[in-house]
């Protein structure tokens, strides 16, 4: 009878540190996400393109907050060209990270601010949600959308 009490605790201490180990990496999965994300806001502050596409997937599409779509070539060829100048973009809140294994969402509040067509862009506070996941091992970001925030 002790025998089986003893694979009964030893079958649940191996449960519970499977769960903890799972909790454990998607805790830090979601540190790494939310590093990247700030990364990738300075590359697209700093307009550095080269650093921005590592970041962004393939096929990546923004919906900005007029409603546009772009792709990563028309997004960040925009920046590469000066069309697109960000000036300031900064997170205000925590971004939240939600983890779907190998996908994730973030989504937090922002002040931007930004050149677009040599028309400035008054800094304004936007809610942003994004889409990332992993590709062989790296994540990038795939979908991106900005909401002009209520004050």
């Amino acid at each position: 009878m002790s025998t089986i009490r003893i694979v009964y605790a030893l079958v649940l201490a191996l449960g519970l540190l499977m769960i903890a180990c799972i909790a454990y990496s998607e805790q830090d999965e979601a540190h790494t996400i939310r590093q990247l994300e700030r990364e990738r806001l300075r590359a697209l502050v700093e307009a550095d393109v080269p650093r921005a596409r590592e970041l962004h997937a393939d096929e990546f599409q923004l919906v900005n907050p007029r409603g546009e779509t772009l792709t990563k070539d028309e997004y960040l060829g925009g920046i590469e060209s000066g069309r697109s100048d960000y000036l300031l973009w900064e997170p205000i809140s925590d971004i939240a990270v939600r983890m779907h294994g190998d996908a994730a969402v973030i989504r937090y509040r922002s002040r931007l601010e930004i050149v677009v067509d040599g028309q400035r862009v008054p800094e304004a506070q936007y809610w942003h949600t994004d889409s990332y996941e992993k590709f062989a091992g790296q994540w990038r970001v795939v979908w991106s959308q900005a909401t002009l925030a209520s004050q």
